[in-house]
């Protein structure tokens, strides 16, 4: 296109002749020769670069261009004859003139061009500063080269020269002839060598028409032997081969359509198979498989003792290594070896890995979590314990508010039972829970128990007998768990009932009811006639309103176990007070050593029920075995986490029992050395009862009644029935077995009968105490008591033939017995203790002799008696002890 840049003429025209653009493009043909006379012709093109600006490269083309017409010499006349004749140009378009807007982007744009020209002059400059500057290092880099290879050629020389020279000397010297032939045969394939070189630099001469002569050499090269250089003075050598990039793994294995490279490179014609490939590579790795492997850090967990094994296992190491360093730290370990928690972590972090501490006791964690009191909405019953003394009427008072007659129930009259039961408040309409507790000493740690599970304590005292021990014990439970108190003062119906003094009885105790000006509430009821119960019960709600006991029944629940029991129809059964969540048939329980599912709950009605909220007791059907009285039992989600708990725990109990039969008996030597020193004596037992509750009142009672010379020792104690296991035991220690409101099965009955094993049963706790009282007593050494008899003096001794010697005394006081212990006192001093053999009133024996008489005595195996001694006669008496 034209631009005539005339204002007046807005026209622009085409030229009528096609333009055209000669490919810059040179062809050529490239013979290559192979090995066993191939060859093959290739087409080569060679492309000229195209040059900007005068640049001097461009003018051996300059010629060629001029031969073509040339457009611009051409345009000027085209332009003056379209300027005359506008018509012919029919299809030309009519420009606008620039506006000011145009002109302003358009000197823009220039001004921007020429900044960015200048920009890259700048860059191009700086550029060809930096590959000065590379030039020059690589020229000095090549100096250096040249310089080492020269010095390393002379030195190369020299010793080839001093080799020479001794190989001289030694044929001058031995006169051999074959060293002087391997010389001559040297020089002659030296000669040889030496003109073969030109004769293949003349082949290597003649390159194929439109080669590169690099191209050739290098196909050249290929082909010829390995050069020979001669050094005057010097025998020939093999030239070093030129030094070669490394070629990258996969460079030699191109494939793919052909071009100059591959051409010249003729890689199309042989190529390498990729198992060739792979065991180049093999070898040129080596033995880089042997090289050391990226180390692993990892977090062990370390529990409190792990074995040597083991911790190498889970730090993957090797078990040699881990025993390597403790060898360096002193110790010498074996792989089964158990080391403790701090040594592992000492190895791990040798090691360099992250170590995390756990401990066997982990396992309990999140089983009772912390209650979030957030949750807690739905109102729930409260959790009411009846405490008080012995015969004060615990169990009156609750069966005359359950309509029930427990009390007929119990042996003897008292309770040895903790119980739970629920009972309907006739105001309100809402459920109480109430938990019934044992009176007498034995049971206090029943009566612990059910104060911490409890809300209110309702404390019974008896109006015509007071406060007595059990209710001072009962005060300190409920302070301990920090409960309210309310107290009912029954047997109010009796005539010598004094229900003032309770209340004055109680201020000792920091007790103060109401009616004294304190803030704790006092009833008085009669059990027997029912006289204000629906006081008491409206007082208890009050209580509980105060308190504002709330709960979550949808969470998972938890409570206690109160009471548990082997029952022979249904298995183990736990009475269980449910405190949070509510408790269904099919969950999975633990309740300490003891684990799970839930097959029947049943009711205090003896109803079965599906669930038990919270302050429901229930008895639980399901366990293992039966658990102990105050575990606390949880709902867990699976069986193996109940199993692990379990575990855990059961290995804890073992322990502990271990630790303190161990500590009891000892080893034999132990054992000897406090028979000799303190002459202890030990009473064994097999005690089994019906729940747990009171064999572990029987446990606390017997542990009691030991002392320094005499104790009782359980070999076994469990829930249950008495069987033939239990004989067994017995029959190894010589044990007696006590029931406690169990009896032997059939078959236990008879080995014991065989055996000759005491097997005695009791219904009531006090009766049991006192016999095992009785029979270690009988084991208590007895007591030795003196009684003085009377003194005697010595006037004369006689030597009396078939006799021996014969004292004459006089006795001063008392009475002196024939067979009674004397001792001889010699100026104060006991010189002899011993028995008195004769006693002689004038020439006959008597049996005693009074004061102011005189009498013959002699002693046992004993002659030294002289006159002046004084014999003090007594007598020994033998009392047995008792606890």
């Amino acid at each position: 296109m034209v631009d005539t840049k005339t204002p007046g003429d807005k026209t622009l025209t085409m030229p009528t002749k096609t333009l055209t653009l000669k490919p810059r493009v040179e062809q050529g043909v490239v013979r290559q020769s192979f090995s066993h006379g191939r060859s093959k012709q290739v087409v080569v093109e060679k492309r000229g670069k195209r040059r900007l600006g005068g640049d001097e490269p461009a003018a051996p083309a300059a010629p060629e261009v001029a031969k073509k017409p040339a457009p611009a010499p051409a345009a000027p006349p085209r332009q003056q004859q379209s300027r005359p004749a506008p018509q012919q140009s029919r299809s030309g378009m009519v420009l606008r003139t620039l506006t000011e807007d145009e002109r302003t982007a358009r000197a823009t744009a220039l001004a921007d061009a020429r900044v960015r020209e200048i920009e890259e002059r700048k860059q191009a400059e700086i550029e060809a500063q930096r590959r000065a500057e590379q030039e020059k290092i690589e020229k000095a880099e090549r100096e250096a080269a040249e310089a080492r290879r020269k010095a390393e050629e002379e030195r190369h020389r020299q010793e080839d020269e001093a080799k020479r020279k001794a190989e001289t000397e030694a044929k001058k010297r031995f006169g051999d002839a074959e060293p002087a032939k391997k010389p001559a045969e040297t020089s002659t394939t030296t000669t040889t060598a030496a003109p073969a070189r030109p004769a293949t630099t003349t082949t290597r001469t003649p390159t194929p028409a439109g080669r590169p002569p690099a191209v050739a050499a290098e196909a050249g090269d290929d082909d010829e032997a390995p050069r020979m250089i001669r050094r005057p003075g010097g025998p020939a050598r093999p030239a070093p081969p030129p030094k070669q990039p490394a070629a990258k793994p996969g460079a030699s294995k191109q494939r793919g359509r052909l071009t100059v490279v591959t051409a010249l490179n003729a890689d199309d014609v042989r190529e390498r198979s990729i198992a060739s490939f792979r065991r180049r590579t093999q070898r040129l790795k080596g033995h880089a498989s042997n090289e050391p492997k990226e180390k692993l850090v990892r977090e062990v967990v370390i529990p409190e003792v792990i074995a040597i094994q083991e911790l190498a296992n889970r730090m993957s190491e090797r078990a040699v290594d881990v025993i390597r360093l403790l060898m360096k730290q002193g110790a010498m370990h074996k792989i089964t070896d158990v080391i403790d928690a701090d040594t592992a972590q000492l190895i791990a972090e040798e090691l360099g890995h992250t170590v995390k501490r756990v401990a066997a006791s982990d396992v309990e964690e999140g089983l009772f979590d912390v209650v979030d009191d957030s949750t807690d909405t739905e109102p729930r019953s409260p959790v009411v314990t009846v405490m008080g003394h012995v015969d004060h009427g615990k169990t009156s008072l609750l069966d005359a508010l359950r309509h029930a007659n427990v009390v007929s129930g119990e042996a003897g009259g008292i309770t040895q039972h903790i119980g739970a039961y629920q009972v309907t408040s006739p105001e309100s309409g809402k459920k109480i829970t109430f938990i019934d507790t044992p009176g007498h000493a034995a049971f206090t740690a029943m009566r612990a128990r059910g104060a911490k599970v409890t809300d209110i304590v309702v404390l019974v005292v008896a109006a015509d007998d007071g406060v007595m021990p059990q209710t001072i014990e009962a005060i300190n439970h409920a302070k301990a768990a920090g409960v309210p108190i309310i107290v009912a003062i029954n047997k109010i119906d009796k005539p010598d009932a004094k229900p003032d003094r309770v209340r004055t009885d109680l201020l000792q105790h920091n007790v103060q009811v109401e009616s004294m000006g304190g803030d704790v509430v006092d009833v008085e009821v009669s059990a027997k006639n029912k006289i204000n119960l629906d006081k008491l019960l409206e007082m208890i709600a009050l209580q509980a309103e105060i308190l504002e006991l709330k709960t979550n029944t949808q969470r998972p629940a938890e409570g206690t176990v109160i009471e548990a029991k082997l029952d022979r129809g249904r298995g183990p059964v736990a009475t269980v007070l449910v405190q949070r969540g509510t408790l269904r048939v099919g969950d999975i329980i633990v309740a300490g050593a003891e684990m799970g599912r839930v097959r029947a709950l049943i009711s205090d009605q003896g109803e079965t029920v599906q669930e038990a909220g919270p302050s429901v007791p229930v008895e639980v059907l399901g366990f293992n075995g039966p658990p102990e009285a105050g575990d606390r039992l949880a709902v867990v989600e699976n069986e193996a986490r109940a199993r692990q708990i379990t575990d855990y725990r059961a290995h804890q109990k073992r322990e502990k029992s271990a630790a303190s039969v161990s500590g009891m008996r000892g080893s034999l030597e132990q054992m000897m050395t406090q028979l000799k020193t303190s002459g202890r004596k030990e009473f064994p037992l097999i005690v089994k009862a019906d729940v747990q509750g009171s064999l572990e009142a029987i446990l606390g009672s017997l542990e009691k009644l030991g002392t320094d010379e005499v104790a009782a020792r359980i070999l076994h104690a469990g829930v249950g029935g008495i069987s033939e296991s239990d004989v067994t035991l017995a029959e190894g220690f010589n044990a007696v077995i006590l029931g406690f409101s169990v009896r032997a099965n059939k078959e236990a009955a008879a080995a014991a009968k065989r055996n000759g094993i005491e097997i005695r049963y009791y219904n009531i706790i006090y009766d049991l105490v006192d016999d095992i009282k009785k029979a270690m007593s009988g084991l208590l050494a007895p007591t030795l008591r003196e009684t003085m008899l009377g003194n005697a003096q010595i006037l004369e001794i006689f030597n009396i033939s078939k006799v021996g010697k014969v004292a004459g005394c006089r006795v001063t006081d008392g009475t002196v017995e024939r067979g009674a212990n004397v001792r001889l006192i010699r100026d104060n001093v006991v010189v002899h203790e011993g028995k008195l053999s004769t006693l002689k009133r004038f020439k006959d024996e008597v049996k005693e002799v009074v004061a102011g008489q005189e009498c013959g005595m002699a002693f046992e195996n004993y002659t030294d008696m002289r006159a002046g001694d004084i014999i003090e006669c007594y007598r020994v008496e033998t009392i047995q002890r008792s606890l």
